[in-house]
């Protein structure tokens, strides 16, 4: 397709690693341009015959578009410099904002358990006591009541607040029910984030 012209003084055919760089560089800035450049030397002998165009030609571009053209990719060290240094005060500002909120609260939940007892004779005064005697940091204790089951069965039915990183409801569940005397079982009836 083309050829080496050797008679030509401004062409050096030697080639070094400073023209494969150039090359690559053009070739990364301008993935497309050889694709194009083939493309319309494949119509060098109807030149003179094709249309105009609606564009205009890449020679009538701007002289500034020239100037600011920079094909081997160098930028400005200045340019590099003031964008770290926006970086970093972005990076700063942010930083101290983050830190002026303070930290953040604790994720909490508010709990209702429902306690059941073994059976009607259970001492539910004592069910109350052993279930509220159980402490753990982040978990405190609201109001309670007892609801009727059937057969005079009443279970217990108690809220508390607990800070999600710090109580495990299933934790919770294993310290309630190690009252065997008095705990059949227990269950999450509702659960709800503060």
């Amino acid at each position: 397709m083309f050829m080496r012209r050797t008679q030509d003084p401004l062409y050096d055919t030697s080639a070094t690693q400073a023209d494969v760089a150039a090359f690559k560089a053009f070739q990364s800035a301008y993935p497309n341009f050889s694709r194009w450049f083939n493309h319309i030397a494949s119509f060098s002998e109807e030149f003179e015959t094709l249309p105009k165009g609606t564009g205009a030609p890449a020679a009538a571009a701007t002289e500034d578009d020239d100037e600011d053209l920079d094909l081997f990719g160098s930028d400005d060290e200045d340019d590099n410099a003031e964008a770290e240094k926006l970086k970093a005060e972005r990076i700063a500002a942010y930083n101290a904002k983050k830190a002026a909120k303070g930290p953040k609260p604790a994720a909490k939940s508010i709990v209702t358990l429902d306690v059941k007892p073994w059976d009607d004779e259970t001492d539910l005064d004592a069910l109350l006591a052993h279930v509220k005697g159980v402490e753990m940091p982040g978990l405190v204790w609201g109001a309670h009541q007892f609801i009727p089951v059937g057969f005079g069965i009443k279970k217990l039915q108690i809220n508390c607040v607990v800070e999600d990183d710090k109580v495990s409801l299933e934790d919770l569940q294993n310290l309630i029910e190690e009252g065997e005397d008095w705990v059949q079982s227990t269950d999450v009836a509702a659960m709800q984030k503060l």
